[in-house]
């Protein structure tokens, strides 16, 4: 999963957030169904300023939270901290903003956990490569050194299943951990990695530099479909089933929220959802207001409007588990989302569904 935050600043701040929101207990009682109460949930995305995860601060500003009456707590991850989906497992939140497929990689280790709301039907990502890497594909990693962003973490998974679909062993190429924003954006520039795996704003940033040029294209739902066979479902809401089955109501409350932010995302410019952003997300020393709103508009295709996972999804995103190894065939994908949030959500407020759902077997 992608991970690091891009300025010293945002860091501060959310990590602030996060040690106020572990000072109360996870799941919380007023979370429960039918309590009557408020509902209070704690939600770590994986890199909060990223624009493959701005919809959870976004409907967060747009006052989405409040508005379908649940108080959600936004944390993020930071360098050197525990993954999302780890804080998510472990209970130290009761949400992660993070990929489906860590779903699929729970399950491999028995651990029930669910995607209750799919906000992405691609990845986001772009494989970034050095000027002189001579990479134009997948088919040119032999030999090289890749960056992503933590070794294990989606990029990881993701950077392997390309090379696979080109007949490129993973033996053939080094990868190394190399965060994201600057740090990735240094690894290209230093001669540390020949490519990276990286997304927006950082792929802007690299561009504007001049270290880097795109060479496959993960990024939006048709970028995807032509690097991977088909859509390839990334940024989501995941939770532990067992917490998901005894706090209903609070998810549901998440999921009308985040899904009426997919509906605003559909119907408004990169602009719009930029101006209603936190400054240091869209402007920082990487990139200006100008170009993160120019990144966005490039991929912002990526996006579901109505946060019901896609067919075939599923069973895509399984196909690149087994592939690099991760995953087999006996993976009950049907236990691995669920579209009844999303379905319940779009119907209650009577917006128009355009995604094709997957079904129990993906």
């Amino acid at each position: 999963m992608l991970r690091k935050a891009l300025t010293a600043s945002l860091v501060t701040v959310l990590t602030l957030g996060a040690a106020s929101a572990c000072s109360s207990n996870s799941g919380s009682s007023s979370g429960s169904s039918g309590s009557g109460g408020t509902p209070t949930v704690k939600l770590m995305v994986g890199g909060i300023d990223k624009q493959i995860y701005l919809p959870y601060q976004l409907a967060q500003n747009l006052g989405f939270y409040k508005k379908y009456g649940v108080d959600v707590v936004l944390s993020t991850e930071t360098d050197g901290g525990t993954g999302a989906e780890d804080a998510m497992a472990s209970g130290q939140v009761d949400m992660a903003g993070a990929w489906y497929n860590h779903t699929i990689d729970f399950q491999t280790k028995g651990k029930a956990v669910e995607d209750v709301v799919q906000l992405s039907g691609a990845p986001g990502e772009r494989e970034m490569c050095a000027t002189k890497s001579g990479v134009h594909s997948a088919a040119d990693f032999k030999g090289k050194t890749l960056g992503v962003t933590d070794l294990g973490s989606g990029t990881d998974t993701l950077t392997q299943f390309l090379a696979a679909k080109k007949n490129v062993r993973t033996s053939q190429f080094t990868r190394i951990g190399v965060g994201a924003g600057a740090t990735a954006v240094a690894a290209l520039q230093n001669g540390k990695a020949a490519c990276v795996m990286t997304t927006q704003p950082t792929v802007t940033a690299m561009e504007k530099k001049g270290v880097g040029y795109s060479a496959v294209d993960v990024a939006t739902v048709k970028g995807a479909q032509a690097a991977t066979g088909g859509a390839w479902p990334a940024a989501g809401v995941i939770a532990r089933t067992d917490w998901v089955n005894s706090h209903k109501d609070a998810v549901q409350r998440v999921v009308n929220a985040l899904v009426a932010t997919m509906h605003w995302i559909n119907t408004h410019s990169a602009a719009d959802i930029a101006d209603k952003l936190p400054q240091s997300f869209v402007q920082n020393q990487l990139v200006t207001k100008a170009d993160y709103i120019a990144a966005l508009t490039q991929d912002k295709g990526q996006f579901l409007p109505d946060g019901i996972m896609p067919a075939g999804g599923p069973k895509n995103v399984l196909a690149t588990e087994e592939l690099v190894g991760h995953a087999t065939s006996s993976v009950n994908l049907g236990t691995t989302f669920t579209n009844d949030f999303a379905v319940k959500a779009n119907k209650t407020e009577g917006f128009t569904t355009t995604t094709t759902p997957a079904g129990s077997n993906g």
